[in-house]
């Protein structure tokens, strides 16, 4: 990339977005252009089409997506699906238009089939059925990914997709009903731990920072309420404060620190092309890059964790009504490991950072 073009990060508020651009700002990228959702709906498509007229970036990640847990992922399909179309679709196409020299679609791992061989290769997506509890979800970022592939190949353009595993870090969404497993469980085992003590303050500050729906940290009766229905609670019969988790908690999952992604997707933009993914290929497809570790956690084993990094001593509990999506999804990074990049942060540093950057929050 050169360093003195304009470069667009889409959703630069995120978990995913302000990691890409602070990894731009530290390799001394500054020509950055970023909008807030409330100067930019990204799913208005004459509003995205007047931005890219006006702006006419050179570079452009597309981190901007409507994201959630396997409880929001559930509860909110249509909205989901429409979102995540609709502004892929809208950045992209405006992105041709104005003559982007290069952009970079984000996919993820959790979109690939859910009995895809483990370690997943890039080359298994849409061999078999999607995970049913996120299959709008990845429905919507196929479509991304796709038609990144096809305007390559009618436009010549230079669109690269990528296919994180599960990130964590700061800027994460901590919401108890939206947010990811990882960040939500450092909650759920942060408020726990409050409740042990008989910490009122804790709780209340809690809440006054992340207010769960209309709750903040007013009532305390109203925030124990909104704990109990996330399953944080007292059990009155042993007196032992538990932490209740969604499944069974042996389904495996792998995790990478939300910076090493952001590293791995600005090296991706400065060294790698679609000519260089596609080379060879009769009909080019799957022409995407894993983004992970390779190595994987149970859910189980992640919640002892986190209890133990925070302090929490009271009980973990699964549900195993509730669903557990697939039981296993480890990435295989091969390929980015072949053209030169891997990953840093390992697990147990970054839950410490991770809930270090939380209680400053």
């Amino acid at each position: 990339m050169d360093r003195q073009g304009k470069i667009y990060v889409a959703g630069h508020r995120g978990l995913v977005g302000s990691a890409i651009e602070k990894n731009l700002r530290e390799k001394g990228y500054t020509n950055i252009v970023t909008r807030t959702h409330a100067e930019l709906d990204l799913t208005d498509q004459a509003a995205v089409a007047r931005f890219f007229a006006e702006e006419r970036p050179d570079y452009v990640f597309v981190a901007a997506a409507r994201v959630g847990g396997i409880m929001a992922n559930s509860i909110y399909r249509g909205q989901f699906i429409y979102e995540n179309i609709v502004l892929a679709a809208n950045i992209i196409h405006h992105a041709w238009l104005n003559g982007a020299k290069k952009l970079l679609f984000l996919g993820s791992t959790c979109i690939y089939p859910r009995e895809a061989p483990q370690p997943m290769p890039e080359d298994c997506l849409l061999t078999s059925p999607l995970e049913y509890t996120n299959e709008p979800y990845a429905v919507s970022k196929i479509a991304g990914m796709k038609m990144c592939e096809a305007y390559n190949m009618q436009y010549g353009t230079d669109f690269i997709a990528v296919m994180p595993t599960n990130l964590y870090g700061p800027n994460d969404n901590f919401d108890l009903e939206r947010s990811h497993v990882l960040p939500a469980l450092i909650r759920k085992m942060h408020l726990g731990h409050a409740l042990e003590r008989g910490d009122e303050a804790a709780l209340r500050a809690d809440f006054d920072r992340m207010p769960v729906g209309r709750t903040d940290g007013g009532d305390l009766q109203a925030v124990l309420a909104e704990m109990e229905r996330y399953g944080i609670r007292r059990n009155p019969s042993t007196g032992r404060v538990e932490v209740e988790i969604w499944g069974t908690g042996t389904p495996l999952r792998e995790f990478l620190w939300s910076e090493d992604m952001a590293d791995a997707c600005v090296w991706i933009m400065e060294h790698v092309g679609w000519a260089d993914l596609s080379r060879g290929m009769k009909e080019p497809r799957n022409c995407h890059i894993n983004i992970g570790t390779g190595k994987e956690v149970s859910i189980r084993t992640l919640a002892e964790t986190i209890a133990r990094k925070v302090g929490f001593g009271g009980d973990i509990v699964f549900d195993p009504s509730k669903p557990d999506g697939t039981m296993r999804k480890l990435t295989d990074p091969s390929k980015l490991h072949a053209l030169g990049w891997t990953h840093r942060m390992e697990l147990d540093r970054g839950i410490e950072t991770l809930y270090d950057w939380y209680l400053k929050k």
